[in-house]
């Protein structure tokens, strides 16, 4: 878990330095824009941005249970992040496996995308779908979800 705060802590330390020499070198305004540039990319890598990993068998068993769909994402990248913020608070209706933590999860991606780990990759239904529109994600990927 902590690997996975190491780029997130790396962004801000350096953020901060860099804002520490401009502000003392008397630039406080553009030491604050600075700051602020790389406080957000540290939130946006950070683990607080996507809700928590499962195992991709694990997230396709639970799946064909209750029919939420299974989005197969990686950090870093910025379809992955559009797709979260897109979704809002419904992103956490989903079941979210990071490929790059979960060997399963990427050879799914694989099997689906001819050989290639394109993602996001949203599986409703079974049925993979590459890089969807949040939109569509949440007008017809949601609605499918079960309700308790």
């Amino acid at each position: 878990m902590m690997r996975a705060w190491i780029l997130p802590m790396l962004l801000a330390l350096c953020g901060s330095v860099a804002a520490t020499g401009l502000f003392f070198g008397g630039s406080p305004g553009t030491a604050a824009a600075l700051l602020l540039v790389f406080v957000l990319l540290a939130s946006v890598n950070s683990p607080l941005i996507f809700p928590r990993s499962i195992g991709g068998l694990e997230a396709q068993r639970r799946s064909s249970v209750d029919g939420r769909p299974v989005v197969f994402w990686r950090p870093g990248c910025t379809y992955c992040l559009r797709l979260r913020i897109r979704l809002g608070r419904s992103a956490r209706q989903l079941y979210w496996v990071n490929i790059w933590r979960d060997p399963a999860g990427a050879a799914a991606v694989r099997a689906a995308n001819d050989g290639n780990e394109t993602v996001p990759t949203v599986v409703v239904d079974g049925q993979p779908h590459t890089n969807p529109d949040p939109a569509w994600v949440r007008t017809t990927a949601l609605p499918r979800v079960k309700k308790r």
